[in-house]
């Protein structure tokens, strides 16, 4: 039994002794640790190159891990780029219309809230009726931004990109016309010069399309003027049904002005 015990007492001794030196080391690498932690910090505050550099190497590698996982390329600014906001984050009016437009032309209501929020905005600056703005959309593209009419009206307003290049040069040049937004600024720019110029919105729709001097617009006005109605409804909490004419056509295609028509409607301030 005295072996026993004495024996017992060794490896109690032993154990309690590898205790402190486990819990000596753990300290010591915990304030070697800290001390690394304290000097890189110190380091990447005083040299913001490094800092940068480190921040690029780290971004490089989870875009690398997340390619290998998902096995596709990751653009870490596509939410950015979206155009698309949430509808719940609208106004109720422009939500009211966003909900509207989105059920009648089969559209997800992200992307049509970005272009009711932009139409809003281009609407004030122009001093526009925004649900103008999108009745002539809904119209001319039934809200497909990559649309494009026989005789070269392209994008969401349906522009003559050809007519109005000057108007996309600060957004790039004229495939921006194929950009949403880009497209439904330059066209509230051209839809504005063009009640201006006729002194009415019904002949300005005229000009828009191209049949100013044309007998008929193709009932492109009507059209319009019909969608704009329902639009103000819509905005003002009514219920309005969603039947109407070919809700996806896109209007047919007046022919172009005459080139010094279009050269006057260029030069309208």
């Amino acid at each position: 039994m005295t072996a026993l015990s004495t024996m017992s007492q060794s490896f109690q001794r032993i154990g309690s002794a590898l205790t402190r030196a486990f819990i000596q080391a753990t300290h010591h690498s915990f304030a070697l640790l800290g001390l690394a932690v304290a000097f890189t910090v110190i380091t990447l505050v005083a040299r913001p190159d490094l800092r940068q550099s480190g921040e690029i190497q780290l971004s490089n590698w989870l875009q690398l891990r997340q390619t290998q996982i998902m096995g596709m390329k990751v653009e870490a600014d596509a939410v950015e780029r979206a155009t698309a906001a949430d509808p719940k984050d609208l106004p109720k009016q422009q939500a009211a219309v966003a909900f509207w437009l989105s059920k009648k032309y089969h559209i997800a209501p992200e992307p049509l809230s970005a272009l009711v929020i932009e139409a809003y905005d281009a609407g004030a600056r122009a001093k526009l009726d925004p649900t103008l703005v999108l009745a002539v959309m809904a119209i001319e593209s039934g809200f497909n931004p990559f649309a494009q009419s026989p005789v070269g009206a392209q994008g969401l307003m349906q522009v003559m990109t050809s007519a109005h290049s000057d108007k996309f040069e600060s957004f790039g040049g004229k495939l921006a016309t194929f950009d949403p937004l880009t497209n439904l600024r330059v066209g509230v720019k051209v839809l504005q010069d063009c009640i201006a110029r006729a002194g009415s919105v019904e002949g300005g729709l005229r000009y828009y399309v191209g049949a100013a001097n044309n007998e008929s617009d193709d009932g492109y006005s009507g059209k319009v003027l019909a969608e704009y109605g329902r639009l103000q409804q819509v905005a003002a909490g009514r219920s309005v049904p969603l039947s109407a004419p070919n809700a996806n056509a896109v209007a047919p295609a007046a022919k172009p002005l005459p080139a010094e028509e279009q050269v006057a409607l260029l030069s309208i301030p």
